[in-house]
């Protein structure tokens, strides 16, 4: 059974500057992922934990947010506050600038916004009441742990230590930045700029009162466009038929690809793995698409290719053409026929004529 009254704090500061040029046309939170504003899976999640308050820590552009997510307030039915820093305050200070929604006889969940994992919320939820301490944070394996802040723990979870980017192994799981805390934590933290990996969490591990659960299942920080690419495969890859969201599948279809049911796909096109198709694109025949992210209105002219993309809103790719080696198009960036775009980041509203040979920032 779901708990009632249950609350939670996402983590949406910054600015969102390592997903330029799309977090020039909206906030961070709300740029697509999957055919979905990276938030809203969040929420969703979040809701069938049995969640019905969630806070928004934000300092960019609360009021776009605030009348986007309106709507989803009340299809999802559950109340979202948001909670405005004057000054960044890392990852700590937002939960005291947020004490008086936080603050309760229940435990509350602190998400990270750039996540993207399964959301075993429940679990993680039953797991912290089980071993009955103060904090509970999710991690996740790596490959490379030297590149990471690893965290040390006991068998039954207890976390011993961390340690920053280890030059000899003394683990292989890091943070995943979803956590779940008893309301006695606030007590620790002022509204300053505070570090809550750095300062909060190696405190709270001195007294034992900190404990980690593995996650289960694949996990990506989608902060930046190579690892938002990554995530969208990892995403697509977990995804089953019977959910609301439909694989599509058809002729010419090589791997998940989720596309919009408004969008229009052409003859002969051969399109996946890992490709999301957003609302109202249009893509012409004899399209190559392979992992990429094609966002809301955007059309992909006849015989073209694009892999390992962004392509934004409302833009579009000429005939002939190839794009590609992580290049981003901002919204209603427009490529010419039969160019060649080698890992160009272009802005919002630039047509593009020549050839961009070389990873190149287009202002």
């Amino acid at each position: 059974m779901h708990q009632k009254g249950l609350k939670a704090l996402i983590l949406v500061g910054g600015f969102g500057t390592r997903l330029r040029p799309l977090t020039l046309t909206c906030p961070k939170p709300i740029v697509p992922f999957c055919n979905k504003p990276m938030i809203l899976h969040q929420i969703e999640a979040l809701k069938q934990a049995g969640v019905t308050e969630v806070v928004l820590a934000v300092n960019d552009q609360p009021k776009q947010m605030e009348s986007f997510l309106k709507e989803y307030e009340v299809e999802l039915d559950i109340k979202i506050h948001f909670s405005l820093e004057v000054e960044p305050l890392g990852t700590a200070g937002p939960l005291a600038l947020a004490r008086q929604y936080l603050d309760g006889e229940e435990p509350f969940f602190v998400l990270n916004s750039d996540v993207t994992c399964t959301y075993p919320l429940t679990d993680l939820l039953n797991f912290h009441k089980k071993h009955g301490k103060e904090g509970t944070i999710m991690v996740t394996k790596v490959d490379e742990p030297s590149k990471y802040g690893v965290v040390v723990m006991k068998n039954d979870g207890e976390i011993q230590r961390f340690v920053e980017k280890p030059k000899e192994f003394v683990g292989n799981k890091i943070n995943a930045g979803i956590y779940i805390f008893n309301p006695v934590i606030l007590s620790r933290i002022q509204p300053v700029p505070t570090s809550i990996e750095k300062e909060i969490f190696p405190a709270m591990a001195r007294e034992g009162n900190l404990y980690a659960m593995e996650l289960p299942g694949f996990w990506m920080d989608v902060g930046q466009p190579k690892d938002y690419l990554i995530g969208v495969g990892l995403y697509l890859g977990s995804m089953k038929q019977t959910e609301p969201e439909r694989l599509y599948s058809g002729k010419g279809i090589v791997g998940p690809v989720l596309a919009h049911p408004t969008a229009k796909i052409g003859k002969g096109c051969v399109i996946g793995p890992n490709v999301t198709i957003g609302p109202n694109c249009v893509i012409e025949d004899g399209v190559r698409l392979n992992n990429c992210a094609i966002l809301e209105g955007a059309r992909i002219k006849a015989n073209s290719w694009v892999n390992s993309t962004i392509v934004g809103w409302h833009s579009t790719i000429g005939q002939w053409a190839r794009v590609g080696q992580f290049s981003i198009l901002g919204a209603d960036v427009h490529v010419g026929d039969e160019l060649y775009i080698n890992g160009g980041i272009i802005l919002p509203h630039k047509t593009i004529a020549v050839n961009v040979n070389e990873p190149t920032i287009i202002m």
